[in-house]
């Protein structure tokens, strides 16, 4: 499953797209020219354990590392996520 993003002025959301219908999202406020606030992560159900919502939020930090930005996790599976991966915590605001 491919993870999309799209930004409409400082809103934006990573998601997952299956026929029309998001099955896993994540939304985030530009706060600021470098912060990026993580509000929102949300997966359907019928995907639990497939680590949806791990890949988008994988798919966020990548996205703040390429773009020179930080993450505020208020959300608190991404705040989870990103606590429990060393690899991620570079991002953090």
């Amino acid at each position: 499953m491919d993870i999309q993003r799209q930004e409409h002025g400082r809103n934006g959301a990573f998601f997952i797209d299956e026929d029309g219908e998001w099955v896993a999202e994540l939304t985030y406020i530009k706060t600021g020219e470098d912060t990026m606030v993580i509000d929102h992560t949300e997966v359907d159900p019928k995907f639990s354990g497939e680590h949806l919502g791990k890949d988008i939020v994988a798919a966020a930090v990548n996205f703040a590392r390429e773009n020179g930005l930080k993450i505020k996790p208020l959300c608190p599976y991404a705040r989870g996520v990103i606590d429990a991966t060393p690899e991620f915590q570079d991002v953090l605001a």
